[in-house]
């Protein structure tokens, strides 16, 4: 293309069948246009720089930690945002799976248009490692077509996002620091291929969706209260058997231990550690109800220290040891 920005006209548009992955750090002059649109879906998240998107008569510009998923078949123009030096995100081109269309309904901007906005830094990371799992698995075989000799999938290049190996140097640069680079793009042709990229592009839609400011703006809307008490319960519930302590749950808020704690005690009418325990006595329960785990694996995977004090701690709950309460779950034939 002698250098010139690829457009829609110099190229073919995606047919709907197909699944595409790939990475693109485009500088300004970049730009597609698909008048009549494209017959799959396009999913962009954006790592650094601003592209600015038009589709279903609206537009706006996304920016890191923003994803924008377009539906089929209306007219789409995206480019480098004016004013930005670049514009580096992930894209896929896919046919969604309907539970995805409930997840990003609320994001919508216009009929197939939707943004999912500040993504949280945690989150973007799992993101970025979401991506470049599809674009690996785009190239998937498996292990007996290899032994035919058959080329196996490339591996992920040095640079390329995701988890690295344990003793990679930490001096490596940010993303932003790193070279312009774009990944070829990746179809995945087999089937398998293609459920695999659709599962990590799954997993991106869900990590965004449920994490955006807009989510968490909706809950504490819905929910009366301090959103830091609300985001502590909800690290306790999600891994009860985690060693919470005051001060982990108030470093995870951003409060120190003493105002967590006062705040905690003020919206629940409980101590953060009461919160905790009943969190593990409730998922022991959950445990001794579906599992054939013994007292003492039960302890360990709630967080008990040992089985007596996880034993007292239920009796107190419960009413009852947690052997017979498990007995009268499951009374034996």
């Amino acid at each position: 293309m002698n250098g010139m920005p690829v457009t829609a006209e110099e190229m073919s548009v995606p047919a709907a069948e197909l699944t595409i992955v790939g990475h693109f750090d485009n500088r300004p002059g970049y730009a597609t246009r698909r008048v009549s649109g494209s017959p799959s879906w396009l999913l962009m998240w954006t790592q650094d720089g601003a592209g600015l998107v038009e589709q279903a008569g609206v537009s706006f510009t996304a920016g890191p930690g923003d994803l924008v998923v377009l539906g089929a078949d209306a007219a789409q123009h995206y480019r480098v945002a004016p004013g930005a030096e670049r514009w580096r995100f992930w894209w896929a081109h896919f046919q969604p799976r309907p539970a995805w269309l409930g997840w990003l309904a609320e994001h919508a901007r216009a009929p197939g248009c939707h943004l999912v906005e500040g993504v949280p830094e945690p989150t973007r990371a799992q993101i970025d490692e979401a991506f470049g799992r599809a674009a690996r698995n785009a190239r998937w075989l498996p292990p007996a077509a290899r032994s035919l000799g058959e080329h196996p999938p490339p591996t992920r290049p040095a640079h390329a996002p995701g988890p690295r190996p344990a003793d990679a140097s930490a001096e490596r640069p940010s993303p932003a620091e790193r070279p312009a680079r774009e990944y070829a793009p990746a179809v995945a042709v087999s089937g398998p291929a293609r459920e695999l990229v659709l599962n990590a592009v799954e997993e991106v839609i869900v990590l965004a969706t449920a994490s955006a400011r807009l989510v968490g703006d909706a809950l504490r809307a819905e929910e009366p209260g301090d959103a830091r008490v609300h985001r502590a319960l909800a690290l306790i519930a999600a891994e009860p058997g985690a060693p919470h302590s005051v001060a982990s749950l108030a470093r995870a808020v951003a409060l120190s231990p003493s105002r967590f704690a006062h705040l905690f005690t003020a919206e629940t009418g409980h101590p953060p550690m009461r919160a905790v325990r009943r969190a593990r006595i409730r998922h022991a329960a959950r445990l001794l109800e579906v599992t054939d785990m013994d007292v003492g694996q039960v302890a360990a995977a709630s967080g008990f220290v040992s089985p007596f004090h996880f034993s007292r701690a239920f009796s107190h709950e419960y009413g009852m040891p947690p052997r017979d309460f498990r007995s009268r779950l499951r009374p034996t034939p």
